[in-house]
């Protein structure tokens, strides 16, 4: 039911953190990873790990900021693999941590061009291949500070919002062409993405209270959540949003 043989699944933001993790639990399950991120060298070291553990994985360097590069990106799996029956949109852009009457613009311009259009344009692209082969999945890494903003992260949690409510459009508008979305709301993670907040001492101190499991989540224990939505165990659901928050949201 968790099986992903003979498929192919792309994973954006893949180079480290729960990226990497998504990569090595779809490549245990069966399917061929295509590993991807900005700097080839992080997509090949994450790659040959796979590889060395008897998984297939291929590593291809995209900036999902660069509309080029998506193109050029799909147009490669295309080529190569001939389909695409997962896509993960896992890159994400937060340049910025403070104030949000402070946000510079610039920081506001690069988090909207990843984390929006670059999900939008990489989720248009893989999902017009999915619908020429039948179907597949796409499912978007958005965040808790979607459905509740976080402190100093104003921008970042705008575009999350955004995510889920994208998630929810492609989801309506892709099911005729039985192309599933869905979405998964880590919490705080242990990631070097987050660690403005988990090296924070103080900022830990006002989050944790918050939390009832009273800990930060290891990367690997959200990937068990982005496998159960590629897989036939999740082939009725489409249009969710799943936290893995240890009990933030409730």
């Amino acid at each position: 039911m968790f099986s992903l043989k003979n498929k192919v699944a792309l994973i954006t933001g893949a180079s480290r953190g729960i990226g990497e993790e998504i990569a090595k639990l779809y490549a245990k399950a069966g399917a061929h990873v295509i590993v991807s991120s900005r700097r080839q060298e992080g997509v090949d070291a994450v790659a040959d790990k796979i590889k060395a553990r008897g998984g297939n994985a291929t590593g291809i360097a995209c900036h999902i900021g660069d509309q080029g590069a998506i193109e050029g990106l799909i147009e490669t799996i295309k080529k190569d693999f001939g389909q695409l029956d997962i896509l993960v949109n896992n890159a994400a852009a937060n340049p910025y941590f403070g104030h949000i009457l402070d946000t510079p613009v610039s920081a506001m311009k690069k988090t909207i061009e990843v984390n929006i259009e670059g999900y939008f344009l990489m989720s248009q692209l893989a999902g017009q291949m999915m619908r020429d082969n039948g179907g597949g999945c796409i499912i978007n890494t958005a965040s808790i500070n979607g459905v509740t903003p976080g402190p100093m992260q104003g921008i970042y949690s705008i575009t999350k919002a955004a995510i889920i409510s994208m998630t929810k459009a492609f989801a309506k508008e892709c099911a005729p062409q039985n192309i599933r979305v869905n979405a998964v709301l880590p919490g705080l993670t242990d990631t070097k993405f987050a660690s403005a907040l988990t090296s924070n001492e103080f900022m830990l101190k006002q989050i944790m209270p918050l939390i009832p499991m009273n800990r930060v989540a290891d990367p690997s224990e959200t990937a068990g959540a982005f496998l159960f939505l590629a897989s036939d165990a999740a082939s009725y659901i489409t249009g969710i949003n799943i936290p893995v928050d240890g009990g933030l949201l409730i």
